[in-house]
């Protein structure tokens, strides 16, 4: 294999977390009676570029299928996180009816439809036809199509070049990144911003945050490697800012290299913040495996305890990450008998591999559990707070990550 920005073959292995299933294909009754697609999910290294990534075995639609089951707007937080950024950016680039608005990956309309309310034109470019359907509903337009240079070069085509392109945690998804990129570049008006939000990777590190390496992230990204990716594509990185969303991303700020806007001081001090962690040194990677072993086998042991004393044991969140960390457990519903989610798409469907099945939240109003185990540990916080009556009824919330944490 050979890596996916600079082409140089890669040698160096950082985890391996066994066969598993694509962590969003939700099964239904049927499915659980035919077989089921296992891939291998392994991490490498680029140790010229350091870019990580996965090993790759399947083509992007076998994550990205027409009935995709992620909906952005379940989360009420990251739904107030994409209405605060539609504010702050209108008035930092000084948007309006004239302008013109693209968001790659724009799932369900969570962000764009903030946009409409303003009247600053928009357009969403999302494959998928479940959510597609779900954001047109709300009367936010949608090209559905994978984005790259020939989508840019249609686009162009059709006059629709863009003020501002936003990239909200598809960056990490694409398996063509100088491709992707490219058409960013090639979509961008000459004064026209980029933004990208993306797990950064000396956070997933900092935090054990080790569940979010699924199929469906092909790459694992630092500064210092999207600012390579940029300048090879015509791009440059002028500024960035650290947020709390998923546990600690990255918001690049982006624009064509000889556009006007200045490079903040802020991105210097970023890039030299990861070469002091050692983020441009092999020995940075090497502790992958035994940091996530060990987090795989606390959950296991918590897991066993309660099941050895008879208690019931549900999780909360049927999310992408969550499938990592049972799948690689070997965490099976005689461990953890249930789970919930508000998303209608996931209701009434098993998680993959694990065949766990998943409710309504309401279940857990006919059912308390004795712990609740929160998958998606970046909205912890605001899933105990709204379930705090089960705490009055006994309940207790757990997360695995950083580490095992019992509330």
């Amino acid at each position: 294999m050979h890596c996916r920005f600079c082409s140089t073959p890669l040698e160096i292995k950082v985890l391996d977390l066994g066969f598993q299933p694509p962590s969003n294909s939700y099964l239904s009754l049927t499915d659980l009676s035919k077989a089921e697609r296992y891939y291998p999910l392994r991490l490498r290294v680029c140790d010229s570029c350091w870019l990580v990534q996965t090993e790759d075995y399947a083509h992007e639609t076998e994550f990205f299928s027409p009935d995709y089951a992620y909906f952005s707007s379940t989360s009420t937080s990251w739904l107030k996180h994409a209405e605060d950024y539609v504010e702050m950016i209108s008035t930092r680039l000084n948007l309006n009816k004239q302008s013109f608005v693209v968001e790659i990956a724009s799932n369900d309309g969570y962000l764009l439809k903030n946009f409409v309310a303003k009247k600053i034109p928009c357009l969403g470019v999302e494959p998928t036809s479940s959510t597609a359907d779900a954001s047109e509903s709300i009367g936010v337009p949608v090209l559905r199509k994978f984005f790259g240079t020939n989508t840019a070069i249609s686009m162009v085509e059709a006059n629709k070049k863009a003020d501002l392109i936003i990239g909200n945690n598809v960056y990490a998804h694409v398996p063509d990144i100088n491709d992707f990129t490219k058409g960013i570049s090639m979509l961008l008006t000459d004064e026209g911003t980029v933004t990208l939000e993306f797990p950064h990777l000396m956070r997933l590190v900092e935090f054990n945050q080790f569940d979010t390496v699924y199929h469906e992230h092909f790459s694992y990204l630092s500064l210092s490697t999207v600012t390579q990716i940029f300048e090879k594509n015509g791009l440059r990185v002028y500024d960035v800012e650290e947020i709390s969303t998923h546990g600690g991303s990255i918001r690049v700020y982006g624009c064509k290299t000889n556009a006007t806007h200045k490079t903040s001081l802020k991105v210097a001090s970023l890039l030299t913040e990861e070469e002091k962690r050692g983020m441009l040194s092999i020995e940075y990677y090497k502790n992958f495996q035994k940091q996530f072993d060990l987090i795989k086998n606390n959950l296991l042991s918590f897991l066993l305890e309660a099941s050895t004393n008879n208690k019931i044991v549900a999780a909360y969140g049927a999310a992408a990450k969550g499938n990592t960390l049972l799948n690689y457990a070997g965490v099976k519903p005689d461990l953890v008998h249930f789970v919930c989610d508000a998303a209608k798409a996931k209701q009434n469907k098993f998680l993959p591999g694990s065949h766990i099945p998943i409710y309504h939240p309401d279940k857990l109003k006919e059912i308390v559990p004795d712990y609740i185990l929160v998958l998606p540990w970046n909205i912890y916080t605001e899933v105990s707070q709204q379930n705090q009556f089960l705490k009055e009824k006994g309940a207790r919330f757990v997360k695995a990550i950083p580490q095992l944490h019992i509330e």
